[in-house]
């Protein structure tokens, strides 16, 4: 296992429980246990988290993996996701991404689609996540419109008021969110409140709303809300979610896909 592997798995795993030890995480990763405090006293360089006398905790309270760190998690299902989120999306319409890692998978997406490989322009794509941006310039069938702002590096997404005044001078035929929670009577939910801010922004300037988000981030809330979920036209999530929460979704009339 390399060690940028290692270190997604480390970091999830803090996540998920709080505390490791040594002893553990080696146990798991199948690595020696010096391998292991090698990486975490590397990572609590970065501040990725707190070393502790045998193990580590997260750093912080409320604590949000950059993105950088997530792309392995849930990865397959992600990839399904993007594919029936892209496939919702008709040519020649102007849609909107916010950051994140399904978001990103998305735009993949989107860019191999054979029906979007010309036209004039066969997409307006309207962000405000840098990496999404720099992947899809490359496309010049592609319009790409980028918000201004100032970057949040955990998710490469702008915020502030410079984004504000670009978003409320466009209209588009489509959001698509990513979310770290949706749930039916919270909402969707991000853990920044700047960002939460510009993503309720984009919702509200869109015809129909499209929460792309796998089954870990169902029935969850977060700090920072961004819509709540009668704004919501489709969710999009994997074969994993439990029936009755797909239920209760369906129940507040939101169309879900499951894939």
């Amino acid at each position: 296992m390399s060690r940028d592997a290692r270190w997604q798995t480390l970091l999830a795993l803090l996540v998920e429980r709080g505390r490791l030890d040594v002893e553990e995480a080696a146990a798991e990763l199948s690595v020696s246990a010096a391998t292991i405090r090698r990486d975490f006293d590397q990572l609590a360089e970065q501040q990725m988290l707190v070393r502790t006398r045998g193990g580590a905790v997260v750093h912080g309270v409320s604590y949000e993996l950059p993105l950088r760190y997530k792309t392995a998690r849930h990865a397959t299902e992600k990839q399904r996701i993007a594919k029936a989120v892209a496939e919702l999306v008709a040519p020649g319409e102007a849609v909107g991404l916010t950051g994140g890692t399904t978001t990103t998978e998305v735009a993949r997406a989107l860019a191999v689609r054979g029906d979007l490989a010309s036209g004039s322009p066969a997409l307006t794509v309207v962000t405000n996540a840098l990496n999404i941006a720099n992947e899809l310039a490359v496309r010049p069938q592609f319009k790409i419109v980028v918000t201004g702002g100032v970057a949040r590096p955990q998710s490469y997404e702008l915020i502030g008021p410079l984004a504000d005044s670009v978003l409320g001078q466009i209209t588009m035929d489509v959001a698509v969110l990513g979310v770290v929670a949706f749930d039916v009577t919270h909402g969707a939910a991000a853990h920044d409140e700047a960002e939460a801010a510009i993503n309720r922004l984009l919702c509200e300037r869109a015809e129909r709303v499209i929460v792309a988000a796998d089954s870990s981030k169902l029935g969850r809330r977060a700090f920072a809300r961004i819509c709540a979920a009668e704004l919501v036209d489709t969710l999009v999530t994997d074969t994993a979610a439990a029936p009755d929460t797909v239920l209760r979704f369906e129940e507040a009339g939101i169309r879900v896909v499951t894939v």
